[in-house]
């Protein structure tokens, strides 16, 4: 049976108070961080409401009522309506399981007294837009995992909520880092992390556009006639470097698929695009442009080893373990898809020319 709220209900209107003044507090500090302070309100409102058994303490009503007395309180402030007050129980539900302590607004940052991981997850949770936040709290439920990897997606490529409702859209976080590699062998500790990560397993292809039959050159064509959205689909710090690249090793002329640098890992990419199934030639041939690579264009202080990416139609996923043990070189195997959505905005994904150039040097 529900509790009706009565306004003679002393601790009851002394929590509406502390609220109150707990709200004009972080307006003190909203002239300069408005986001992360009005978030932090958000917060301790939601943790609030859970701590307090609120609803079954004065009936399921209470967030209504809630909502009234605040505006009454605070009249002109916006950002208490029922339905945002329900947002902030479920960011402070959906949240808490990763940041035990959190300093009250107003007060003194405790930050350097955390993990580091954590109090950068902090940091991370209150740079992030509220709209944002009640996005991921629709679309990631109690996945606090994946909604800790688009925080920090946005965070890192500036996404729009209409980015991250398409990136979201796209299984982005089921696919990242999810390729057939060989890298914990093949690559030192502190970089085989890193570079699965830039992987993902399967590649959505479907900005390309192609409905109807065909071959490796049109498809390599048409990503490429669309080079930003592949380079977004790649990941952040990819950069083209070229198509069809000749490799002269000996007085043999080898051309590259695709190669790519990346600034976050500071290596080339070498990529092959095959339409049929895999098979254990791709290993080998892939392979050996990995070592041209290393030879020819790697630069001793500047780049670290370069990484091969075999992306192809379909694969066996034991025949590609098989071929990825058989090999020395790291390299990792994906597949590619046709037919999924792709954002249509994709600003803020890429590395700028001046960062490659930084990068690269000039010889």
């Amino acid at each position: 049976m529900n509790k009706s709220v009565s306004i003679l209900d002393k601790e009851y209107k002394e929590w509406v108070k502390d609220l109150a003044l707990r709200y004009r507090n972080s307006q003190i500090k909203a002239a300069v961080k408005v986001n992360t302070e009005m978030l932090k309100f958000y917060w301790e409102l939601g943790k609030d409401i859970v701590e307090l058994h609120a609803e079954k303490r004065w009936g399921d009503k209470v967030m209504n009522r809630l909502s009234i007395d605040l505006r009454e309180a605070m009249p002109g402030v916006s950002g208490l309506t029922q339905r945002n007050i329900y947002y902030c129980k479920q960011f402070y539900l959906l949240y808490s399981p990763a940041l035990e302590t959190l300093p009250q607004a107003g007060a003194k940052s405790s930050e350097e007294k955390l993990p580091q991981p954590v109090a950068r997850f902090q940091s991370d949770i209150f740079s992030v837009p509220w709209g944002h936040h009640k996005i991921l709290i629709d679309k990631c439920k109690d996945n606090l995992d994946k909604a800790a990897f688009y925080v920090r997606q946005t965070i890192e490529n500036g996404w729009s909520r209409a980015m991250l409702l398409n990136f979201i859209g796209t299984g982005m976080y089921e696919r990242q880092g999810k390729a057939l590699t060989n890298f914990k062998h093949t690559l030192p500790d502190t970089d085989s992390g890193l570079a699965q990560e830039i992987t993902k397993d399967p590649y959505n292809f479907a900005f390309t556009g192609i409905t109807k039959p065909y071959n490796e050159r049109i498809l390599k064509d048409a990503l490429l006639n669309n080079i930003t959205r592949f380079l977004t689909e790649l990941g952040t710090g990819f950069a083209y470097v070229g198509k069809e690249y000749r490799l002269q090793v000996g007085e043999t002329e080898n051309f590259i698929d695709l190669l790519f640098y990346n600034l976050n890992l500071s290596c080339y990419v070498v990529i092959e695009v095959k339409i049929g199934k895999f098979s254990f030639n791709d290993v080998g041939q892939l392979g050996g442009y990995v070592v041209a690579c290393n030879h020819i264009l790697r630069k001793e202080g500047r780049d670290n080893p370069t990484i091969g990416l075999l992306i192809c139609k379909e694969k066996d996923r034991i025949q590609a373990q098989y071929a990825l043990e058989s090999s020395s070189q790291p390299i990792g195997i994906s597949e590619y898809d046709l037919e999924r959505f792709y954002p249509e905005k994709i600003e803020g994904t890429m590395p700028t020319i001046e960062e490659l150039e930084l990068s690269l040097g000039h010889e």
